[in-house]
């Protein structure tokens, strides 16, 4: 068996990979070392076949520890099996024969009726004789199809059998190319795995065992094995578990009263202190404003689009409505902001302490925004504080990831330099990391803001007002036309807030 090529690598290094290719391997080591001198003389893909790998198929990358090749070619080979187990005892007409069973039934039914009809000399005899003429040639159609059905299992069987053949190919020939991958990564990080393991070889070959038996007992044969057809549960258990968590809510919203009382009473007072900016200012006044920041943030562009768009808020009776939904969202955007970029920076500061805290992101983040409803209105009651608070867990994740990321991604050879000359950590925080993250950090401030104001359809479900209100009830009595004006309209706000924040490209 030839080795690493004498003349393609020097003689010392060509040793040391032949050392280095039979640690590797292990099991066969003699031939890998030919294979991997073939296959580094170019770098990509080379093709050669593992006959070995072929015949194992997903067993072998199992056992090689390349988990993810496995899970691949598992599906994969778990269908063909799927097709031969169909074409040699598979069921394959029980769906006609099903609906010819149905049909049967209601036929009788027409019968029984006809024959009753028949009895009490009913004018509709001739529409039920019609009805029982069109089942019965249903019910022979339907025998037809099973029966057709049933005699084409030599075509499952050919289908499967050729794409295994396709599949054990595909296995063969990217075996040793996903091997000198794995090798590559291994001669990097030791702890890569490695070696022929007999206890992969096991696990693999069970967990492919499990899948491709289970998978052809409920193809082929799904009446025979009632169990795979439904996950074995018991409705009381449902029940009991929702009585407790209904009892757990119940207990906190007693126990924490004051709490949350205070909550709501803090959420309405900055609402109210906010609308009497928004709202209550005259609508000049609050145009002028929104237009001066627009133009000293992103320049005179963005100032004539978000001129352009509170024209088109106030000409179509959107206004109030409009600082009714930047008031909700302020509240919740201001409130995510101040806690979330202090969070950020502690986590940052503290691996240990973000592990613990983004589990609780992910959660937040992944929980679909109408559940949160559900326990905020159960503390909290309806309403825009209700709203606030919604809006509030929904968009905050953003601003504290997005934190964490621009102050880890500070260079640690800038913060040694400050340190050096004698900076404090105080200064280092506000002259160093904050100034150097601060267009990551913002662009977390921008994905908060944009959030929250993908909440407000959802919170005008629990009385929160404004534009939300207005989509809600289009999508309640299909008033499209109304609520593509209001959905523009908050698509409007969006954007003006975007360009704000975002300022100057």
């Amino acid at each position: 068996m030839k080795h690493i090529d004498e003349n393609a690598i020097q003689p010392e290094t060509a040793e040391r990979l032949n050392t280095l290719v039979g640690e590797f391997a292990g099991k066969s080591a003699a031939y890998y070392q030919q294979v991997f001198a073939y296959m580094m003389q170019a770098p990509g893909y080379r093709f050669t076949l593992n006959w070995v790998a072929g015949l194992l198929g997903p067993v072998w990358f199992g056992a090689r520890g390349l988990w993810s090749w496995f899970l691949g070619f598992v599906v994969l080979e778990t269908f063909a099996y799927i097709q031969i187990g169909l074409g040699l005892f598979g069921d394959l007409g029980r769906e006609a024969r099903v609906r010819a069973e149905q049909i049967a039934t209601t036929l009788e039914l027409r019968h029984k009726q006809i024959e009753a009809a028949e009895q009490s000399g009913a004018s509709s005899v001739e529409a039920l004789k019609r009805a029982a003429q069109s089942l019965e040639q249903a019910m022979e159609t339907a025998q037809a199809d099973a029966l057709a059905a049933n005699a084409s299992g030599l075509t499952y069987l050919v289908v499967g059998v050729a794409l295994l053949a396709v599949v054990k190919f595909a296995t063969a020939a990217l075996a040793n190319w996903t091997l000198e991958g794995q090798f590559a990564r291994w001669r990097s990080d030791r702890s890569t795995a490695h070696g022929w393991s007999e206890k992969r070889l096991a696990v693999a070959g069970g967990v492919m065992g499990a899948i491709v038996i289970l998978s052809i007992m409920k193809f082929a044969r799904p009446d025979a094995f009632g169990f795979l057809n439904a996950f074995p549960t018991n409705r009381d258990w449902r029940l009991n578990v929702g009585d407790g968590v209904q009892a757990a809510f119940d207990w906190t919203k007693v126990v924490g009263r004051g709490f949350f009382d205070g909550i709501t009473a803090g959420m309405r007072s900055l609402l109210d202190w906010i609308e009497v900016v928004l709202v209550d200012t005259p609508w000049p006044v609050v145009a002028l404003v929104i237009l001066m920041l627009a133009f000293l943030s992103a320049g005179p562009r963005v100032a004539i689009f978000t001129g352009a768009a509170l024209a088109y808020l106030g000409l179509l009776d959107f206004w109030e409505k409009a600082m009714t939904t930047i008031a909700l969202l302020g509240a919740a955007a201001l409130i995510s902001i101040t806690l979330g970029i202090p969070m950020g920076i502690f986590c940052a500061r503290r691996p240990k302490a973000f592990a613990v805290v983004r589990p609780v992101l992910d959660f937040m983040q992944s929980m679909p925004s109408f559940v949160y409803l559900i326990p905020v209105v159960a503390f909290i009651g309806s309403g825009k504080p209700a709203g606030v608070v919604a809006t509030m867990i929904f968009g905050s994740p953003p601003v504290i990831r997005f934190t964490v990321l621009g102050l880890q991604q500070v260079p640690d050879t800038v913060r040694e330099a400050a340190t050096a000359f004698g900076a404090t950590p105080r200064y280092l925080l506000w002259k160093v990391d904050l100034p150097l993250a601060r267009k990551t950090i913002m662009a977390g401030v921008n994905q908060t803001i944009l959030l929250s104001l993908a909440m407000v359809v959802v919170a005008s479900l629990i009385g929160a007002k404004g534009l939300g209100e207005d989509v809600l009830e289009a999508l309640q009595y299909a008033a499209a036309g109304q609520g593509i004006l209001a959905g523009l309209a908050i698509l409007f706000c969006a954007l003006i807030l975007d360009r704000i924040v975002a300022g100057r490209k």
